[in-house]
């Protein structure tokens, strides 16, 4: 049986290119007990998240307690969606459907540790949204304004990347809490997609010719109380500049960092954090799985009840999923960005 996936060609040089991917044609054991051990499932993987925060283990000297650095030749790490083909886990039956940490390939050999949820055996819901707003783009949405920095009603939240995957969830569910939503984006297109599809109050451009922080500070008159920040680099600054005494920051990715050539040149008014007694705190879903069933149904409901909507950049195909990737860091993205299989 052949099992394709999408290695890494090359180490990504600033924002990834289609050419630091490359489709392989590998063989896979017949679908038999014999090709797993004690514990291990075999899978089909049907969808293929795409996640700007795996751009950092493709670096040489990456590396930390989530994942080792991506080895070159080898298949890409993501998250997928697959179905259970075989299975040597009393934990998991043939036909499961898991939400689960695989490379970008068509078939898996997993071990527990790959697992992050078992889904509903019936989906109230398209699947691709258990990759997105009910997986761990929307956990992090909500994690960043339950637990990091929960808002009160009036506050200011503003928000960078705000019409990616967990920038696009995070300002609805500001706006659940009461909250003024407000959100950064690339291009004209991108602010109106927020204010008028995702109800955010305001959009900043962060390319607007009179600067980030200016931008930030005509559509925050009264300071920004929550930060949510999915860059950091020049955006954070501005956004620190613009903070509030006793501003919270929930620090969810650093795309700005992930592709610097070099060390960043900001932020480089950190010392803000000390004068206006700003609280800074990053975190990862990783270390949250276990939590996942109750902010699943609490995100469902949400769904149920008219007060989310989900947005998706989809293709089709393995061979699409480089590309895929690349086209978040280009900003072509509205929403979640997923690869059918």
């Amino acid at each position: 049986m052949k099992n394709r996936s999408i290695i890494l060609a090359k180490r990504p040089v600033g924002n990834p290119k289609p050419d630091d991917f490359a489709l392989h044609v590998g063989e896979l054991p017949d679908i038999q007990d014999s090709c797993i051990q004690d514990n291990e499932i075999l899978v089909k993987n049907f969808a293929i998240s795409l996640d700007a925060g795996f751009r950092n283990w493709m670096d040489e000297d990456a590396g930390d307690e989530v994942l080792p650095a991506m080895p070159l030749g080898e298949p890409v790490m993501g998250l997928s969606l697959c179905e259970v083909l075989a299975t040597k886990n009393p934990e998991y039956e043939v036909g499961d459907k898991l939400m689960a940490r695989f490379a970008w390939q068509e078939y898996s050999i997993g071990k527990p540790g790959d697992f992050i949820a078992k889904l509903p055996k019936d989906l109230e819901f398209p699947y691709s949204y258990y990759l997105g707003v009910l997986g761990d783009t929307g956990m992090s949405a909500y994690f960043a304004l339950t637990e990091i920095a929960p808002p009160k009603e009036g506050e200011t939240v503003l928000i960078s990347a705000a019409g990616g995957a967990v920038g696009s969830i995070a300002g609805q569910i500001a706006k659940i809490y009461g909250a003024r939503a407000v959100g950064i984006s690339s291009s004209p297109e991108k602010c109106d997609f927020l204010v008028n599809e995702l109800g955010y109050d305001a959009a900043v451009n962060r390319k607007a010719p009179e600067g980030q922080a200016e931008a930030i500070k005509a559509a925050c008159p009264d300071g920004v109380d929550i930060f949510l920040d999915n860059v950091g680099g020049e955006t954070l600054q501005a956004a620190i500049t613009n903070m509030n005494h006793r501003g919270r920051i929930a620090m969810i990715g650093a795309v700005t960092h992930y592709t610097a050539k070099g060390a960043p040149s900001a932020p480089n008014n950190l010392f803000e954090l000390v004068s206006k007694e700003i609280t800074a705190q990053g975190f990862m879903t990783h270390f949250r799985h276990d939590e996942y069933e109750a902010v699943r149904q609490q995100l469902e409901s949400w769904l149920a009840e008219g007060k989310l909507k989900s947005f998706e950049h989809k293709l089709t195909g393995i061979e699409n999923v480089g590309v895929a990737f690349c086209q978040m860091f280009e900003g072509q993205n509205f929403g979640k960005t997923v690869v059918d299989l």
